[in-house]
């Protein structure tokens, strides 16, 4: 992504991206997975405290689509 604004979370298989100016903190995200998304801590996203698919699953509720994702290709 050549956005400099969007921030991206790599836990080796899928990425997560969070673009800031688009998020609404409707705090889907934190109640989904608290101990993943830590708004207080930087960096706010610790992607290897959940797995792939619960991340995934997560980042889709995200309702301002501030949170996407993508997965990366196998080597």
């Amino acid at each position: 992504m050549n956005d400099s604004t969007t921030k991206e979370y790599d836990n080796g298989e899928v990425v997560i991206t969070w673009q800031a100016e688009k998020c609404i903190h409707s705090g889907n995200c934190v109640r989904g997975l608290p101990q993943v998304f830590k708004p207080k801590n930087k960096p706010w996203i610790e992607i290897g405290n959940a797995s792939t698919d619960e991340l995934v699953n997560q980042v889709k509720k995200c309702p301002s689509g501030a949170l996407g994702y993508y997965f990366k290709e196998k080597e």
